[in-house]
């Protein structure tokens, strides 16, 4: 399971999106090669290119870089076929479970009050 940033990048441009669209990414698998031919792309893209993507963009043209190699080292500990994308990441998550114990929304249709 990859979360938000880097991975959900990787899968805007797997898609060839024309502008992000969180639910078009969330969930989407992609299986070993899909995430190599894009990491290799990205790696490839001059920084212009880069920030020309809409997926991407000014403000991730350098750390899409960074989160690359990131995940290139977690696949090389951790190898997998296929790499779930999640767009709603760990904070979202925490906020939904600390909302559902307090009672302020439910979670999974059912009330923990």
């Amino acid at each position: 399971l990859g979360t938000s940033g880097t991975v959900t990048t990787l899968a805007g441009v797997h898609l060839d999106l024309e502008r992000y669209d969180r639910r078009r990414v969330d969930g989407l698998w992609m299986d070993r090669d899909s995430v190599d031919r894009m990491v290799e792309k990205l790696v490839g893209w001059d920084f212009q290119q880069r920030v020309a993507n809409p997926c991407i963009g000014a403000d991730r043209a350098d750390l899409v870089l960074a989160g690359c190699a990131i995940l290139e080292a977690i696949r090389a500990v951790w190898p997998s076929e296929r790499l779930r994308v999640a767009d709603r990441g760990l904070r979202e998550g925490i906020l939904s479970e600390l909302m559902a114990d307090d009672g302020v929304w439910r979670s999974n249709g059912r009330d923990r009050r």
